[in-house]
């Protein structure tokens, strides 16, 4: 399994983005995805999650700013990210757990300008 994820920038305070995460090889669909960011000197930490067919669930930061999505017919994963705030800046990395597996993508830059 490899995870490509994009869309990552550099954008304003209050300004959004949307990242992308592709996904290659069969297992997509039954996998739960999700996405995590690591800020400098900070540990990694998860942002959202979204089960095969469960609720989604958000760090409590990110709640009613940033909704997690999935679109399983073509393997991709995405992360609306709106009302951006400095501290949301980091890297984001998606992430896919299947059958006891974990993957992670190659993380994508946000960088959010106060």
């Amino acid at each position: 399994v490899q995870l490509q994820a994009s869309g990552g920038g550099l954008v304003q305070a209050g300004g959004s983005l949307r990242l992308s995460c592709a996904a290659s090889g069969s297992i997509f669909s039954m996998a739960v995805m999700g996405w995590y960011r690591q800020a400098p000197g900070k540990q990694r930490e998860l942002v959202a999650v979204i089960p095969s067919g469960g609720r989604t669930n958000y760090a409590d930061s990110v709640k009613g700013r940033f909704t997690i999505s999935r679109d399983n017919a073509k393997d991709t994963l995405y992360l609306q990210m709106n009302n951006l705030k400095s501290e949301d800046t980091a890297v984001y990395y998606c992430n896919l757990v299947n059958f006891g597996r974990t993957y992670w993508g190659q993380g994508t830059q946000v960088t959010v300008s106060s």
